[in-house]
């Protein structure tokens, strides 16, 4: 439509211009100054509408793409691709360099921070709170006066910006700021009715995202021990076996169990077994790394995957593992032991033949007095007792040098 105008536009102030020429050259030169002021009236006018309709069609262009990503807001459920398209949006504001969308942390989880346009550490320096008193501002206005020498480099310093609330079903999810970097720009009343507009339509989007992947975070989790359970398991394995040869990279895997659990079971009931196996798992998150994964792959079975490690790491964390269960008493089971299989990933191995060897490893670990950790590369390819005929591995040495426990 815009464009539309804009061509009519043009078409009329040529036709004008046309029948002016024409108009002057049949009067002839006695009303010359006469007419060039005219004309000078007319193309200043001209010019005017021009501009007029140049601005209406880029404002129309930036409405047109600001609608087209608040209609796509609710159609994807993943946060981060919703993340996405808010920061989008909101940096198509005018004179608006950097965005900043900030969700409250959940119980037992961390706030979430999406950005555009800023670097890591601006974004974490950038935190903005609510009034004092715990009141529900509608916006909140930031500005940042810099010293001499920290305004060098001018242009580049956040100066000001404005937040607002983003709206949920039952209290705010957290904040929505912009940011200009311009040092005279402040941003009006209209911008802050623009951002609020556009938060209203990226709270619900936001939360029906947030609540997918708490929902996908809960099936991927164990419900007994809060582990990650058998299939993330197996999912994260064969990826991180992808990215390991992709990139030339370590990977190493360490599987165990608890010995003799099914005694224990006996002994104390289930239900007490279960508790033994929830404070276990809350021991293993204690000495794991930030970067390891660790899951309940079955029963009292566990398993850890170790990015970016090799097989000494493994048995150092095998160390840590059974100083963390053998060092104090675990629930009603007193203190435990427990037997682990070790393996660093092979050029030659896929995710299935990565875990079968650490598997058959744990095999090796019991039938050489369980209590210690056996690695893969110390076992013979041979088929052991109990284990399908396709699976290859053999009981370990009686002695196999550096993993035994002590």
């Amino acid at each position: 439509m815009t464009i539309a105008l804009a061509a009519v536009g043009a078409a009329l102030a040529t036709l004008v211009l046309t029948l002016l020429v024409q108009w002057i050259v049949r009067r002839g030169s006695d009303q010359d100054e006469r007419l060039t002021e005219v004309v000078r009236e007319l193309e200043t006018r001209m010019d005017g509408m021009v501009r007029e309709l140049t601005g209406a069609m880029e404002q129309s262009q930036i409405e047109g793409k600001r609608t087209r990503m608040l209609g796509e807001l609710a159609g994807s459920i993943d946060l981060d691709e919703v993340l996405t398209r808010v920061l989008e949006a909101a940096g198509a504001v005018e004179g608006v360099d950097a965005a900043l969308v900030t969700l409250t942390a959940q119980p037992g989880g961390q706030p979430i921070v999406a950005t555009l346009g800023l670097s890591a550490e601006e974004a974490e320096l950038q935190a903005v709170l609510g009034p004092p008193d715990g009141r529900e501002a509608r916006a909140i206005s930031v500005s940042y006066e810099y010293g001499a020498d920290q305004d060098g480099a001018e242009g580049e310093a956040i100066r000001s910006g404005v937040a607002v609330p983003l709206p949920g079903e039952t209290a705010p999810l957290g904040l929505m700021t912009i940011f200009t970097r311009a040092p005279e720009q402040a941003f009006s009343e209209e911008e802050v009715k623009e951002l609020e507009e556009l938060a209203l339509r990226a709270g619900p989007a936001i939360e029906n995202a947030r609540r997918f992947r708490e929902a996908r975070q809960l099936a991927d989790l164990d419900a007994l021990t809060g582990l990650h359970n058998r299939r993330f398991f197996h999912e994260t394995l064969a990826r991180e076996c992808a990215r390991a040869h992709r990139y030339e990279r370590n990977l190493a895997l360490i599987i165990f169990d608890l010995d003799d659990f099914k005694a224990i079971n006996d002994r104390i009931g289930h239900l007490s077994g279960d508790g033994v196996l929830a404070e276990a798992a809350e021991r293993i998150r204690e000495v794991v790394r930030s970067a390891d994964i660790a899951c309940r792959v079955g029963g009292d079975e566990f398993a850890v995957i170790l990015p970016e490690s090799t097989l000494s790491d493994a048995d150092q964390l095998y160390g840590r593992l059974r100083s963390a269960l053998s060092s104090r008493p675990v629930g009603q089971a007193g203190p435990l032991t427990m037997s682990a299989g070790v393996a660093e990933l092979q050029p030659d191995d896929d995710a299935i033949a990565f875990f079968q060897r650490a598997d058959h490893a744990l095999y090796g670990a019991k039938e050489a007095g369980k209590g210690q950790v056996v690695a893969a590369s110390l076992l013979q390819p041979q088929a052991p007792p109990n284990v399908p005929p396709n699976i290859a591995s053999v009981p370990p040495p009686e002695e196999p040098p550096n993993f035994q426990a002590g």
